[in-house]
């Protein structure tokens, strides 16, 4: 079972904090981040590629030109496909990307990612992480102290609001709440800083009892 030190907003330890070895020990398998993030990347495409078919050009739907005996081709209208400016045959329409891994593989690429983490040095445990008011500066004055310089992620509970609306307008950080942890966020940001109830909340959420 790992273990980990335990900081406050001024990266004191204050203890120590024994983490789920099934969620935060787990055997890393990038096979499973490429196929969870394909998923994700998928599901977010528009899919509003659409083309014009004969039945939505303008133009005269009269025969071209009578039927027989005139040597050519039979053609009905000026907006078959065959002409300029008419519709085109099998062309793209409307559609979406969207697919879902099983429930087991997406869980086990966030607990993979979640041990990555934990294996790089780069995910950080504190006690909590309650700020007095809704201020970015000083959100970012504490991420400074805690030495999370670059993209970082913090997890915490949903009701924490004020951290939720200091962290929105700093560019290269994010606020997730436990139940909004996803394998995308998780990876494009270098570090991930996550309090003590929401380690509760992630060991919950990953257990492979439920999985």
């Amino acid at each position: 079972m790992p273990k980990t030190t335990v900081y406050n907003l001024n990266k004191d330890s204050v203890g120590e904090i024994d983490l789920a070895d099934e969620v935060f020990g787990a055997k890393v398998n990038e096979d499973l981040f490429y196929e969870v993030i394909k998923a994700q990347l998928a599901s977010r495409r528009r899919g509003t590629a659409a083309v014009k078919n004969r039945a939505l050009r303008q133009g005269s739907s009269k025969k071209v030109y009578r039927q027989k005996g005139t040597g050519n081709a039979r053609h009905g209208s000026i907006r078959a496909p065959i002409y300029v400016g008419g519709g085109r045959a099998h062309g793209p329409k409307p559609r979406s990307y969207a697919y879902r891994p099983p429930r087991k593989m997406r869980l086990g690429a966030l607990r993979s990612a979640l041990s990555m983490k934990l294996q790089e040095g780069r995910l950080l445990v504190v006690d909590d992480f309650e700020v007095s008011e809704i201020k970015t500066k000083a959100v970012a004055k504490v991420l400074g102290t805690l030495a999370a310089d670059s993209t970082t992620v913090i997890i915490d509970q949903a009701t924490n609001e004020k951290l939720r609306l200091s962290v929105r307008n700093l560019a290269s950080h994010q606020f997730l709440p436990p139940e909004g942890l996803n394998l995308y966020d998780l990876l494009r940001h270098d570090q991930v800083i996550v309090t003590r109830k929401a380690v509760e909340a992630l060991e919950q959420r990953c257990s492979t009892k439920k999985a």
